[in-house]
């Protein structure tokens, strides 16, 4: 997994390094990450490396990803860019950003800088923060593809 991701220079704008099976991801800040899966709504942590699941259910047959960063989800401040572009490089599947949307500028992010072909919103819709008519308005003026109601 760490020769293939590597291989791909693109990723994140990051530099990836594999240490005991684990791919980390250099932020822009130039501290490191690793993404660990977690299930049970984040409450149990797997110890699986979240690049190489991601590759691992698109080799199995998922027609996309939904990746939810426990760390963002809930708290409007946006999605998290790295893993979410890391991921989106890495596989051909559609990937949906998830957890984090505070801004209309958030959902933005998530496809320009995150490169997700999809953004999930909860927030910003349930307390009318934006309508979804908003959203996708603002969207198609920067260029990125939605439907138009």
């Amino acid at each position: 997994m760490a020769r293939s991701v590597s291989s791909q220079p693109s990723i994140a704008g990051a530099i990836i390094e594999s240490k005991e099976g684990r791919i980390f991801l250099t932020l822009e800040d130039g501290s490191k990450a690793w993404y660990e899966v977690v299930i049970y709504g984040g409450r149990e942590p797997t110890g699986i490396d979240a690049l190489w699941w991601a590759e691992e259910v698109e080799r199995l047959g998922s027609g996309e990803i939904m990746l939810t960063s426990m760390d963002r989800d809930g708290t409007c401040d946006g999605f998290d860019l790295p893993i979410t572009r890391a991921i989106s490089e890495t596989v051909k599947i559609p990937v949906i950003a998830s957890g984090g949307a505070g801004t209309i500028e958030h959902i933005y992010d998530a496809f320009q800088r995150g490169r997700a072909d999809a953004a999930l919103a909860a927030s910003i819709f349930h307390f009318k923060v934006y309508t979804v008519g908003e959203v996708k308005r603002y969207l198609h003026e920067r260029g990125v593809p939605v439907r138009l109601l």
